[in-house]
């Protein structure tokens, strides 16, 4: 596997969301100007859910307004609701907008009623009415959350993900997102699903966002990979999830670790286009900002040499 790869760096938001340490404005953009800085192509910047649900984006605008616009990269923003895409546009028009929107469906009712207080029908209506106001002013990401089961209803139908992806493809979104919310994928069950779903609509770049709940996010990134995904989310030291005050399922809710996720492509000749030791710079901020050690293992070990370009030259 020699060609590259995009990761899209969450820490940011889906990091974030599941965080109580309140993390201010000022240090979300040093903290997202350094991801741009390690080369990060895509990263989370915030999200327009309510404040008053998910308080740590009250500050979305703020955050918009301060970074920095490096030539190649783009921000992200997260929009649940028609009201956000407003929100987004009204940051747009102000000069400081995102340039990429995720669209959010769950593929169980359960999950759309806890996580989004509505049906998944309306939430479809919502999604048409948020892709028309969008007017092709933004990159859209159409997510499909709880893709490989759901924490209420247990098994989720891969047809039901995979209509749902090409739901998105025909209002016109450019990226698809497959979300496994819960940490409940395998490997095998990854690389179907992502075969399919490639297969139906070639023409829409398939991401993978795995939550690491079972020790498996790493693996399923593999098989991902092995199905053709050249597209990936992962938040550095593996935090994020769901936010803090949704419960539910067990153990630790968090991301694929990036600083793990990069060792392994680059070990395996996979392309990231990242300054592994600004990757590194980048980690310890993170641990600093939320005043903890976070879940990475190579935050502790190091890169691999493997990873290293010397090492890669020496053994050309």
């Amino acid at each position: 596997m020699t060609d590259g790869v995009t990761i899209c760096e969450c820490f940011a938001r889906d990091g974030l969301q599941h965080e109580e340490t309140h993390v201010p404005a000022d240090a979300k953009i040093a903290l997202i100007g350094a991801f741009a800085d390690a080369g990060f192509r895509r990263a989370e910047a915030t999200s327009y859910s309510h404040p008053g649900r998910v308080p740590a984006f009250a500050d979305a605008s703020e955050v918009l307004a301060g970074l920095p616009r490096p030539a190649g990269v783009s921000y992200k923003a997260t929009c649940p609701n028609p009201r956000a895409v407003e929100r987004a546009l009204a940051d747009l028009d102000a000069g400081h907008g995102a340039h990429e929107l995720s669209l959010l469906v769950s593929a169980s009712e359960s999950h759309t009623e806890r996580n989004m207080r509505t049906t998944r029908e309306q939430q479809w209506a919502r999604i048409t009415e948020m892709v028309r106001l969008a007017a092709g002013r933004f990159r859209l990401v159409g997510v499909v959350s709880v893709a490989f089961g759901c924490p209420f209803e247990g098994y989720v139908d891969p047809g039901v993900v995979a209509e749902d992806a090409a739901r998105f493809a025909d209002l016109g979104v450019d990226m698809v997102t497959l979300g496994d919310t819960t940490g409940l994928a395998t490997p095998s069950a990854v690389k179907s699903l992502f075969q399919r779903v490639s297969s139906a609509r070639p023409d829409i770049p398939v991401v993978a966002h795995f939550h690491n709940t079972r020790g498996s996010g790493i693996a399923n990134c593999v098989a991902a990979l092995e199905a053709g995904c050249r597209d990936f989310d992962s938040s550095l030291g593996g935090v994020g999830g769901h936010p803090a005050r949704i419960q539910y399922g067990e153990g630790m809710t968090g991301n694929v670790c990036t600083e793990d996720l990069v060792n392994l492509l680059e070990s395996e000749g996979v392309d990231t286009g990242l300054d592994l030791d600004k990757v590194m710079a980048a980690s310890r901020m993170c641990e600093e900002a939320l005043g903890r050690t976070l879940y990475s293992m190579v935050a502790r070990a190091g890169f691999g040499p493997a990873g290293r370009k010397e090492f890669q030259d020496a053994h050309a």
